[in-house]
């Protein structure tokens, strides 16, 4: 450790299980002042689970956790972890749906009280949300349920890092840029390249791995329930680091006879233009065609696919806000992935439980959802699990149109690579993919790509003329490019 730099908490021999599924086996891990760890690993590798026992809401069944300042003899919990300064901002947001920014602000800060709290807590998080993503145009009375989800993910990211009584002294960021586009994603690693060099530290998980390696001081690896590798950022590039999770590394490769182009002829399969459209730009899809929907995030890509779907019209739909239009939380694994499918499982009007069970086993594997048991319950998983899920469930499914609303997030970058090849191997057999995503490197995927601004699409941009800096010009300019 660096003279400079003074231990905050340190992790010894840290153990989780739940049930027969050891979720966390003998885990070592030290935080200090002035560094962020990026914390990698695919799905289900046990980095929610530590980070939860660092937060304090989740006990280790083995194992010490010792805080500066803090007795030893003391239970850690979550009061304790909030005395020290210790924050998580969550990949499952834990703000209230039906409270104002300003109320939730509130929560986390019980010091906010008394006559006139709802003014200081307005200005607490109005200054946070400023300080951090300047031109973010939230609202202090808006209520979370009408926020979009990269807005939710920043009152979530901005109430972190707000203080009151307390010094903040570690901040833990579970896939934090998940739903927020490039720029906004940038603003809040610079914001937290500011936090630690004046003596903060940050834990930051993400599957993003240029953000991992640009923005951390040090990395740990982690892979079934276990650290395998630990170093500094700068001993990592990507390929090494990928390999440290477990997978291999593989840039997408343009297939020279793959003409796009060659889709777009004959009856466009949709036709038709957003709702806010003040030209005659139309949004086209063919049949077998990979379309994106590109441009900064709560620019119209969500409510386009929103007004787009139809089940009548053998459309599938995979919601990037799981929690809220994804998961049917009180289901299954299993029932949440052969949902989709239920009309080719009935048999005399009743449901085949052993065609069924065959489907979602038969997905389970191919997208290597991680559970011992299929008929636990969705919330038994991770979230990026969880999204494999809603994935699975659209594949499964005979829609011959799949609308995906930024479908990877939280997803690890070996499952990325598989479900990049199967969507393109189901465009190859005809299905058609009407894409939103905040990634660039997954409009590579795409055979065409509209750009959306203030709700209007405002670049029309085919596979051999897309580049990134072409894109971000037309987000930012209202004409097409």
């Amino acid at each position: 450790m660096s003279k400079n730099k003074k231990n905050i908490v340190t992790l010894t021999g840290v153990g989780k299980s739940f049930g027969a599924v050891k979720a966390l086996q003998n885990v070592q891990l030290e935080i200090s002042t002035g560094e962020c760890i990026g914390l990698v690993g695919h799905n289900g590798a046990g980095k929610s689970t530590l980070m939860n026992i660092l937060a304090g809401t989740l006990t280790p069944t083995k194992g010490e956790i010792n805080v500066s300042q803090v007795a030893q003899d003391q239970l850690y919990n979550v009061a304790i972890a909030h005395q020290q300064g210790i924050r998580c901002v969550f990949q499952e947001l834990s703000l209230c749906p039906n409270l104002t920014v300003t109320e939730n602000t509130r929560v986390m800060h019980a010091s906010l009280q008394g006559w006139g709290w709802r003014k200081k807590a307005g200005a607490l998080i109005i200054d946070m949300l400023d300080e951090i993503f300047p031109g973010h145009g939230i609202s202090i009375k808006a209520l979370i349920d009408d926020l979009s989800l990269s807005q939710r993910q920043m009152v979530e990211i901005a109430r972190a890092f707000s203080i009151t009584d307390t010094q903040l002294r570690i901040v833990i960021l579970d896939e934090p840029t998940s739903s927020l586009d490039a720029v906004v994603a940038d603003q809040l690693l610079q914001h937290i390249r500011r936090f630690v060099s004046r003596g903060g530290a940050c834990v930051l998980i993400s599957h993003m791995l240029e953000e991992i390696l640009s923005s951390c001081d040090r990395i740990v690896v982690m892979r079934d329930g276990t650290v395998v590798a630990e170093k500094n950022a700068t001993d990592f590039n990507r390929d090494s680091l990928v390999a440290a999770m477990g997978s291999m590394a593989r840039e997408y490769q343009h297939d020279a006879n793959d003409d796009a182009a060659s889709k777009r002829q004959g009856t466009a399969l949709i036709n038709c233009a957003p709702k806010l459209q003040h030209d005659e730009q139309q949004l086209r899809v063919y049949k077998g065609e990979i379309v994106g929907l590109a441009g900064l995030a709560g620019q119209g890509q969500t409510e386009m696919l929103v007004q787009l779907f139809s089940p009548q019209k053998s459309m599938a739909f995979v919601a990037g806000d799981r929690q809220s239009d994804g998961i049917f939380p009180l289901w299954s694994i299993a029932e949440n992935i052969t949902i989709g499918s239920m009309r080719n499982l009935l048999r005399k009007f009743l449901l085949d439980k052993n065609s069924a069970a065959a489907l979602a086993s038969h997905w389970q594997q191919k997208i290597a959802i991680r559970s011992p048991d299929l008929n636990h319950n969705i919330l038994s998983l991770s979230g990026g699990n969880q999204q494999k899920a809603l994935f699975a469930r659209a594949l499964a499914s005979n829609a011959q149109t799949v609308l995906m609303d930024d479908p990877m997030r939280g997803v690890d970058i070996g499952t990325k690579q598989d479900v990049y090849d199967m969507i393109r191997a189901e465009a190859d057999n005809g299905r058609t993919f009407l894409w939103y995503t905040t990634e660039f490197d997954e409009l590579k995927h795409c055979d065409h790509v509209y750009v959306f601004r203030n709700g209007e699409i405002v670049a029309d941009i085919p596979k051999t003329q897309m580049n990134e800096q072409r894109i971000l010009q037309a987000s930012f300019k209202a004409s097409a490019a």
